[in-house]
């Protein structure tokens, strides 16, 4: 096994799964600030850390959003993806009510569509580097 990848290990498990989510907004326009992406981002955190997962890069643009989360085997990508996206929309929508506005969010705030990638131990260094050359908005 290799020495650079983190494995989780449990009683009977040893694991080293990663997902690379990317996160739409329903009307695919200038949505995030910077603001906005780093309260995103700590309400990622918040709702990988209660389900056991780890998120370990974020970015985003002004429409969308990347997630490399690290997750335990037991879980089903889907039962993560739903609290992540619910969770956020509650709070991004209520905590900027003045910036959601001014953008024509009425209905959902994210797209009911996302991309899951399984991400393998080589890509797993691309796939963050990618993520982390994201061109943020200011």
């Amino acid at each position: 096994m290799s020495q650079d990848v983190e494995y989780r290990r449990g009683r009977h498990v040893v694991s080293a799964m990663h997902v690379h989510l990317v996160f739409v907004t329903r009307c695919r326009r200038n949505v995030f600030n910077d603001g906005m992406l780093r309260r995103c981002e700590e309400i990622m955190i918040e709702v990988c850390d209660n389900f056991e997962a780890e998120l370990r890069e974020f970015n985003g643009a002004d429409d969308h959003v990347h997630l490399l989360v690290h997750y335990p085997p037991k879980m089903a990508v889907s039962k993560l993806v739903n609290p992540l996206k619910g969770v956020s929309s509650l709070y991004l929508r209520r905590e900027f009510t003045g910036h959601l506005n001014h953008v024509p969010m009425k209905g959902p705030f994210w797209s009911p569509s996302y991309l899951a990638a399984s991400c393998g131990e080589a890509p797993h260094t691309l796939i963050k580097t990618y993520i982390e050359r994201q061109r943020r908005p200011t």
